[in-house]
């Protein structure tokens, strides 16, 4: 197989082989049937967990930005973190992939790789997926987990008295977005925050006594506003509890942006925010930010605020 070809010179059964035995097939108690198949079986002791992203060329990732790899990696990242904050634990993932004709074979091995890295993280694998032709690059992941908590953490859990904390950094996918898109190739830490996310998967894990949780996709404001209007309760963040790092500092000095707006309304860092009945059952290596109350909507140091960031069809 000559990687420097095109997967329209390859063949469509040739390159589903060639993705196959990069990612491996992994044999488990739970796995009944291997990768190649109609479809895929597998046992489960506990509640499922599951969850759909989209990733799309131009949308969530620019090919000229980011290496395959990064891309592979963007994608597990961003499932992974659903199942974490409903309380789960992943287990599979199915891969759906659209991709040019003229896709190097190469490009697409590197994306299983990012792929399969990502999910070894934290002890999953790919167990089945399709790959079909398009205008350009789409890349769909379904997930699978195991529930761990109790019951599942939903958004709707917030109770009036909870504390409400973060785990994860805030605003530097924001930033570097902003870095790639004027040009810039670092600050690394920053840059690389846009291009593959890095979510606390074991803060997450040891959140399972919370009451309600989500991740920081769309950007802190607003998922928080998800979690006050699925709960009917307010929630005031205040600003001073939020880490806003002297690297995100400079940037905005830079730049002449604002790292608070960062960390308040960026998205794709795809931290956990989660609310608590007291702070003492607030995990190590969360941080306490703000707190439930009566009424509705999200307020800034006593301030009502919209609950703006990141929205597709605006």
């Amino acid at each position: 197989m000559n990687i420097q070809q095109s997967v329209a010179e390859l063949g469509e059964f040739a390159l589903i082989a060639a993705i196959s035995e990069r990612l491996g097939n992994v044999e488990t108690d739970t796995i009944i049937t291997p990768n190649g198949d109609d479809a895929a079986v597998t046992l489960a002791d506990k509640p499922v967990v599951s969850c759909l992203d989209v990733l799309v060329q131009g949308v969530h990732f620019r090919l000229d930005w980011s290496t395959a790899f990064e891309i592979g990696r963007k994608s597990v990242a961003v499932n992974l973190a659903d199942i974490f904050a409903m309380g789960g634990d992943p287990k599979y993932f199915l891969v759906g992939l659209a991709i040019p004709a003229e896709t190097k074979v190469q490009w697409v091995l590197e994306l299983a790789d990012g792929i399969k890295h990502e999910a070894e993280l934290v002890g999953a694998s790919v167990i089945g997926g399709d790959v079909v032709k398009a205008d350009q690059v789409m890349i769909t992941i379904s997930a699978f987990g195991e529930l761990q908590a109790a019951k599942p953490i939903t958004r709707s859990g917030a109770k009036v008295g909870d504390v409400v904390a973060v785990a994860g950094r805030l605003g530097y996918a924001q930033a570097g977005l902003l870095m790639l898109s004027r040009g810039f190739r670092s600050p690394k830490s920053i840059v690389s925050a846009h291009r593959v996310p890095e979510p606390p998967y074991e803060l997450a894990k040891a959140a399972l006594a919370a009451n309600s949780m989500i991740d920081v996709s769309d950007g802190l404001i607003a998922d928080v506003g998800h979690l006050a209007r699925a709960s009917t309760v307010a929630i005031n963040i205040e600003s001073d509890k939020l880490e806003v790092t002297e690297e995100l500092q400079a940037m905005a000095s830079a730049f002449n942006g604002d790292a608070l707006t960062w960390v308040l309304q960026g998205g794709e860092d795809h931290a956990f925010v989660a609310t608590f009945s007291s702070a003492l059952d607030v995990p190590p290596g969360w941080v306490i930010i703000g707190s439930v109350s009566t009424g509705e909507g999200v307020s800034l140091d006593g301030e009502e605020i919209t609950a703006t960031g990141w929205t597709h069809f605006s």
